[in-house]
């Protein structure tokens, strides 16, 4: 009788404990914060957005109340491949829905709480906060979806978000950007050439050293954002369905940071490469075949470690290269468009085919490839890489005479 009752009180202690580890999990679990029209910006800003050299905006560009925007236009300014908004009514509510979004991430909880460098760390879904009020990234900070293409991540700083030069935030495990929020107390200011993931709610400003690549939004809401040779990207999450092919979208080592399609694995460009656009890694691929599969853009050729001239030890394009493009998918193309550093070089309904890039009038230094492909579903895929242009070697000095 007495052996039972203590097992009894052994079951019991076992389902309390049981219970109170489910309702702090539960407690900790993270909602996906709704942005309302602010969800279609790529950059967002309450009081103008700078930009200095050839940055891409893939989405909308609006600042509110303040109407400033400078340093767009295409090549060699930055192209907005989006609408642009400057202190207008849509603006305007996107600024209303962003401090909506804001104050719905900053009350989630209870929190995670982290230490304040993020780098080397993997962290599963849910809520998180820093000790110390502030986030800083140094090397890699992994988040894993834990096979849930609709598991949340918010991280939330009293404070600032600062990211190291050649940094990178990597989904994988069907983990999507567009189920990643970053709710900041101040600034945040993202490291040369580094590698960033989802969207940025900010109280102040917003700026981004040379060579960033960013999958989600850059959200100011009181100051600005400042852009320096940047690629910014709209996250979008993916269209599921029973009929699509279950992997997760994601390319090799310089591929874009992608949003899985759930199972599979969202990579990101490696460290100095570009999301999207990686040093010369590969593009970006999507899982699963299927009778009814999304589009899945492909690039390659694009010299990264062979026909190249080295200048000081980087290795660098001195001649015209035929870069190639394929598209697979079950439905036809609506088109097929390829832009080179943001102008456009070609349109066309093919899924295969290749493009002369000729080397001579671009920037030395990196450059970037990208395909956007839209079927005739409206259904989309993006893929990108960067080459180097060799500098023209300074001519020798004359000693003579």
């Amino acid at each position: 009788m007495e052996r039972a009752a203590s097992t009894l009180r052994i079951l019991s202690l076992a389902v309390a404990l049981i219970a109170a580890l489910a309702l702090a999990a539960s407690s900790r679990a993270a909602t996906s914060v709704g942005l309302g029209t602010a969800n279609s910006f790529a950059v967002l800003a309450g009081a103008g957005v700078t930009n200095e050299g050839p940055s891409v905006i893939n989405g909308d560009l609006g600042t509110s109340p303040n109407p400033a925007v400078t340093g767009f236009g295409g090549a060699p300014n930055g192209t907005v491949n989006g609408a642009t908004h400057q202190a207008d009514a849509l603006a305007a509510q996107a600024q209303a829905d962003l401090t909506t979004a804001y104050n719905d991430a900053a009350g989630q909880g209870p929190a995670n709480t982290l230490a304040t460098e993020l780098g080397g760390e993997t962290l599963t879904p849910g809520v998180y906060d820093s000790e110390s009020g502030t986030f800083g990234i140094t090397g890699t900070l992994t988040l894993n979806g834990q096979g849930n293409p609709d598991a949340v991540f918010i991280l939330k700083t009293a404070s600032t978000l600062i990211t190291e030069s050649a940094s990178q935030v990597s989904m994988i495990n069907g983990a999507q950007p567009c189920h990643l929020f970053w709710q900041i107390g101040s600034s945040a200011t993202l490291g040369t050439n580094s590698v960033f993931v989802g969207s940025i709610l900010a109280l102040t400003s917003i700026e981004l050293n040379s060579g960033v690549n960013v999958l989600g939004r850059l959200l100011a809401r009181n100051a600005s954002v400042t852009l320096i040779n940047d690629t910014i990207t709209r996250a979008e999450c993916a269209v599921s369905g029973p009929s699509e092919g279950g992997g997760g979208e994601g390319g090799g080592g310089g591929g874009e940071a992608g949003a899985g399609g759930g199972g599979g694995e969202t990579a990101t460009a490696g460290a100095g490469g570009e999301s999207g656009a990686g040093g010369a890694g590969g593009g970006r691929g999507q899982g699963g075949g299927g009778s009814k599969a999304r589009p899945n853009a492909r690039i390659a050729g694009v010299p990264g470690g062979f026909r190249v001239a080295r200048r000081r030890g980087t290795p660098c394009v001195d001649r015209r290269f035929r870069a190639r493009f394929r598209v697979d998918g079950s439905a036809r193309m609506r088109r097929v468009s390829v832009f080179l550093d943001g102008k456009m070089i070609k349109q066309t309904s093919s899924k295969r085919f290749s493009v002369w890039i000729t080397v001579r009038g671009l920037r030395a230094g990196r450059n970037t490839i990208r395909v956007v492909a839209v079927d005739r579903r409206g259904r989309r895929d993006m893929a990108s890489r960067s080459f180097r242009r060799c500098a023209r070697a300074a001519p020798s000095p004359d000693f003579t005479g």
